[in-house]
């Protein structure tokens, strides 16, 4: 699993922690340092069934900044992931990559189920 976050996130180290509680294998990676090609945000999109939206963080200064809610609905897929490929800050994270399972942001139902666990 590749487990891309960033550190100061605050739901990302709950999500970090969740996986360590569990003793899940993963690979750790900055979305800062490293952020997703559009390649990766291509195939991620794709495999999660999720709408592109729901890769943006809409709760981020770079995304208010640039005016990003009225500027998405006249953009075009392409344009959108070449967008999010240019700063990982414009990502929603954390972001879980499986072979079978794409999961974006951390809701912890979600991630039980995905898990095989019962949600309390």
């Amino acid at each position: 699993m590749l487990f891309i976050e960033y550190p100061k996130c605050t739901t990302c180290r709950k999500a970090k922690k969740y996986l360590d509680d569990r003793g899940a294998d993963y690979t750790d990676r900055d979305i800062k340092s490293r952020n997703p090609s559009y390649e990766e945000l291509k195939d991620w999109a794709a495999r999660s069934g999720l709408p592109l939206k729901k890769f943006f963080n809409t709760s981020g200064m770079l995304y208010r900044e640039q005016n990003l809610k009225e500027r998405l609905p006249q953009m075009t897929e392409e344009e959108q992931l070449r967008l999010l490929a240019t700063d990982g800050m414009l990502v929603k994270r954390p972001i879980l990559v499986t072979e079978g399972k794409i999961l974006v942001g951390f809701r912890q139902k979600e991630w039980d189920a995905f898990f095989g666990e019962d949600a309390q």
